[in-house]
C-alpha cells in the first residue's frame, strides 16, 4: 500500500504531469520530441507551472488570498478522486459511433488541420452556447463560473459530468465533419492547453488584450469578459482560441475600459462553501422543478435557460443583456 507521502507524490506529479518528462530525461532518448507524443509531454506540464509562478506573483505584490484558490483546489481533489469511479471514455466511444456516417475525411496536412480547428472551434461553441443556454447544461457548467476572482486555478474548477457532455457534443460533431481522431486529439491538446492559459489573472498579465491578435484569436481579456456577470458581459464570448464563431453568431464583447468587470454568477452564493459551489446550481433546479404546476413547466425548467420562470416572470442573461443595452442607447 502506498505510504501517505507517496501518494502526495503521485498526486503531484500529476498535477504537474511530470510522470512522462521523468521518464523522457531518465531515458536519455530524446528523438521522441520529433513526434506529437514527445512534444506534448514537454509542454503539459505548463500551465501548472504558470499557475505556480502566478501565485508567487500574487506574494511579490502582496495580493494573494487563499480564499481565491482554495475552493478551486479542493475542486480538482474532489474530482480526481471522484474520477476514479466514473470514467464514460465518451470521446473512443463517439469516435467509433460516428465514423462510418462522416461527411468527409480529411487528410494529415496543413490545409485539413486548419479545416480541422475551425470544425473544432465550431463544436466548442455549440457546445459551450448550450451550457449557458439550456440549464441543465448551465448546472454541469456554472461550478467553472463561480470564483469571484480569475487566476489559473479556475481551469481546474469543473464539475465532473461537465466533460463527457463536453467530449460528446464535441467529438461528435467533429467526428461527423470528417476530422481525423489522430487529428481531432491534436487539436485537442492545442485548445486545451491554450483554454487553461486564457484563464490568467492579472497578478500574471495585466492587460491580457493582447493588440493586433486580439482581433482574431480568443484572449485571456476575452475570456475574463466570459466570467464576468456584468450585463453588457453576459453570455459572450463562447470560441476558445479562435473567436470567429463569436463573430458570426453575434457573441463578440470586447473588454471595455469603463466597465470593471464583476466575477462570478448572478445569484448570491457562498464562494467557501464548496456544496453551494459545486451543487448548488443543481438543488436551485431541483427546487424549481417540484414547485412548478403541471410536467410541462417542469420539464420547461431543464430546458430553459437559467432565468426563466413560469410566470413570465423571466431574468435570463439574454433580457438582462438586452435590457442593460436599451436603456444605454436611450
Amino acid at each position: 500500500m502506498l505510504s501517505f507521502f507517496d501518494l502526495l507524490r503521485n498526486e503531484l506529479f500529476n498535477f504537474f504531469s511530470l510522470h512522462e518528462l521523468i521518464k523522457l530525461i531518465n531515458s536519455g532518448d530524446y528523438s521522441s520530441l520529433r513526434t506529437w507524443a514527445g512534444i506534448t509531454t514537454v509542454l503539459s506540464p505548463l500551465i501548472p507551472l504558470i499557475v505556480i509562478l502566478e501565485i508567487l506573483l500574487a506574494f511579490a505584490h502582496k495580493k494573494f488570498r487563499t480564499s481565491e484558490y482554495n475552493i478551486t483546489f479542493f475542486i480538482y481533489v474532489f474530482n480526481r478522486i471522484a474520477g476514479r469511479y466514473i470514467s464514460l471514455g465518451l470521446v473512443a466511444f463517439c469516435i467509433g459511433l460516428f465514423s462510418p456516417f462522416a461527411l468527409l475525411q480529411a487528410s494529415l496536412n496543413w490545409y485539413w488541420f486548419i479545416y480541422g480547428y475551425v470544425v473544432w472551434e465550431f463544436s466548442h461553441f455549440i457546445y459551450h452556447y448550450l451550457a449557458h443556454k439550456v440549464r441543465l447544461f448551465w448546472c454541469l457548467h456554472s461550478t467553472h463560473h463561480t470564483p469571484e476572482n480569475m487566476n489559473l486555478s479556475v481551469t481546474y474548477a469543473h464539475f465532473i459530468l461537465e466533460a463527457p457532455y463536453a467530449d460528446l457534443i464535441r467529438t461528435s460533431i467533429c467526428i461527423l465533419a470528417g476530422v481525423p481522431p489522430a487529428m481531432l486529439f491534436a487539436i485537442m491538446f492545442i485548445d486545451g492547453t491554450w483554454g487553461g492559459f486564457i484563464h490568467v489573472g492579472e497578478n500574471f498579465i495585466k492587460d491580457a488584450r493582447f493588440g493586433f491578435m486580439g482581433k482574431f484569436i480568443l484572449t485571456p481579456s476575452h475570456h475574463r469578459v466570459h466570467h464576468a456577470k456584468n450585463p453588457l458581459y453576459m453570455d459572450t464570448n463562447f470560441c476558445n482560441l479562435l473567436n470567429i464563431w463569436d463573430r458570426i453568431f453575434k457573441t463578440y464583447q470586447p473588454e471595455k475600459d469603463e466597465i470593471i468587470i464583476e466575477y462570478g454568477i448572478t445569484r448570491k452564493i457562498n464562494t467557501q462553501n464548496f456544496f453551494d459551489v459545486y451543487f448548488g446550481e443543481l438543488y436551485y433546479l431541483g427546487k424549481d422543478v417540484a414547485s412548478a404546476p403541471g410536467l410541462i413547466n417542469k420539464l420547461r425548467y431543464i430546458v430553459m435557460p437559467p432565468g426563466w420562470h413560469h410566470t413570465g416572470d423571466h431574468k435570463t442573461a439574454q433580457l438582462i443583456r438586452t435590457e442593460y443595452l436599451k436603456n444605454k442607447n436611450k
